[in-house]
């Protein structure tokens, strides 16, 4: 005999992020976007440049992303929407993978186009599946 526990919206969101946490991890998002279209792009600006300063937004970016979404944990109670936000986490995480592999490999830019994409994936998973568990949940009162 198993009885269903009702969650209120309150237990289910939990505490409202800082905004500050918010911003940076908004801010980092717009710079990996931004740094990932460069190279499609063929932007390069200056001659002592040459061309590879976008890998330095994109690792700026990927770190600022990272630290807003570990500094504004989940404070609800729903396991399951604690898991999708851990998950919305690593997304931060590959990120920062794929940051590593635009210096370690040179020229080479698979890995980090491939750890971008994962990174990517996740992040619209999570944006599309916490509001639906969320609403699940709210409706089963």
């Amino acid at each position: 005999m198993t009885t269903e526990r009702h969650y209120t919206k309150d237990e289910l969101l939990g505490k409202t992020p800082r905004t500050w946490c918010v911003l940076l991890a908004t801010v980092g998002l717009l710079a990996i976007a931004l740094a990932t279209l460069m190279p499609i792009l063929n932007v390069a600006v200056g001659p002592g440049a040459a061309g590879t300063w976008w890998k330095y937004i994109y690792a700026g970016g990927a770190v600022c992303f990272l630290v807003g979404k570990l500094m504004s944990p989940y404070t609800g109670i729903h396991p399951r929407i604690r898991r999708l936000y851990r998950i919305e986490s690593w997304s931060g995480v590959f990120f920062c993978a794929a940051a590593f592999f635009l210096f370690y490999n040179g020229n080479v830019s698979r890995d980090s186009w491939a750890f971008t994409l994962a990174g990517g994936a996740l992040l619209v998973f999570t944006t599309i599946a916490i509001p639906r568990v969320a609403n699940k949940e709210l409706k089963k009162k």
